[in-house]
């Protein structure tokens, strides 16, 4: 017996239909990420504080000439040792010893003239009584005499100035030290108008120097005196030096709205392999713990992905002393927000305060996103056209 059956011509197109919801909803993928974690761990951090400076001679002595005149001689040079009160240059004396002449030539006239004055004043007083003479020429005497001998004084004074001036004609090293710099030559005219012109820089001892380092404001605040510190130079780049901060300025310097505050820092240099005005770059030990918790930096800046699944809802806020970590959970496929309280850190490592223990496993970058799948594995079937 036949059975004659008719199918709807719509069958296959809601089979089709059927088949493809099943697979779409047994492969339906979802976003999953793995994540690089690094455990807290216990050890030490350093920080520094750097910047960079320029060594100078503790104390640095510009030798200038108070007269003007021609140079007749020199007698130091660069790197000079020298000793103070050693003579090390001459001005031309010529013009100077004839103004002291001519000063010693106006002082013996003005003294013969109180000698002048005072003999008429004692015959004014032998006059007056035997009425050959009056009160008022007596009077005009002793005011003569007292004229004269401020005349005197007067001359004395530009005696003592021409014989300074003559003086400074030898130029001799007001300190003990090394030549650093010479700044003239033999034969040249100086011209002490305005300004003292140098001659030489003398620096009193190398074997202490400092470095002048500008710290921004921004680190200022943790610089203190007696910090250590540790700094090389371009002439040497395999050795460390190392100095001591002596001096925190409160003068600000602003160069192109930059902040900074000179720091001077006292160095050794026993060998005199530092020279001054070589460029330093400092690095100031401002902080230091031992055997604390920290953990990587790269995990206190690390932000989750776009669908990244939490444990709990991260917080939208924080106080001001509080950082946001992120630890693993749930097998690893979502992540737990953490707050911690950060320290010191050397700029690798930061030290934690609180908020987390040793051997907690925080997230420090996102690896990659794989897919897993609920129900049937493989591709989806292909659509009906």
């Amino acid at each position: 017996m036949k059975l004659n059956m008719k199918l709807s011509p719509m069958l296959p197109v809601i089979l089709a239909a059927f088949l493809l919801t099943v697979f779409s909803g047994c492969n339906r993928k979802g976003s999953v990420s793995k994540y690089e974690t690094a455990p807290v761990s216990r050890g030490d951090i350093v920080q520094h504080v750097t910047a960079s400076g320029t060594l100078s001679a503790v104390v640095s002595v510009d030798v200038g000439s108070q007269v003007s005149g021609k140079i007749t001689a020199l007698y130091a040079d660069f790197n000079s040792p020298v000793k103070k009160d050693q003579l090390i240059a001459e001005v031309d004396p010529t013009v100077y010893e004839a103004a002291l002449h001519q000063a010693e030539g106006q002082l013996a006239s003005a003294k013969a003239n109180v000698t002048l004055k005072r003999q008429n004043l004692e015959r004014k007083k032998i006059l007056v009584p035997l009425k050959a003479a009056s009160q008022l020429d007596l009077d005009q005497a002793v005011a003569e005499l007292a004229q004269a001998e401020a005349t005197v004084t007067m001359n004395q004074a530009e005696v003592e100035s021409a014989r300074a001036n003559l003086g400074y004609c030898k130029i001799t090293a007001p300190v003990d030290g090394i030549v650093i710099s010479r700044k003239v030559d033999q034969g040249q005219t100086l011209a002490a108008t305005m300004t003292t012109p140098v001659l030489f820089t003398i620096a009193q001892d190398i074997t202490k120097m400092n470095i002048s380092a500008s710290v921004s404001e921004a680190d200022i605040g943790q610089v203190k005196n007696g910090q250590a510190v540790d700094f090389t130079v371009d002439a040497f780049p395999d050795e460390v030096f190392h100095g001591t901060v002596t001096q925190v300025r409160k003068a600000p310097t602003t160069t192109q709205n930059v902040v900074t505050y000179e720091t001077i820092i006292t160095v050794d240099n026993p060998e005199q392999k530092l020279f001054p005005g070589m460029t330093a770059d400092v690095s100031i030990l401002v902080a230091q713990r031992s055997h604390v918790l920290k953990i990587p930096n790269t995990a206190l800046r690390y932000t989750p992905p776009e669908g990244a699944t939490f444990e709990q809802t991260p917080p939208a806020k924080l106080e001001r002393s509080q950082r946001l970590v992120y630890a693993t959970a749930g097998g690893g496929v979502k992540l737990r927000p953490v707050i911690v309280k950060a320290g010191i850190t050397d700029g690798v490592d930061t030290e934690i305060l609180e908020g987390v223990t040793e051997g907690t496993p925080v997230v420090t970058s996102t690896l990659s996103s794989t897919a897993k799948s609920s129900g049937f594995g493989g591709s989806p079937p292909p659509q009906s056209p």
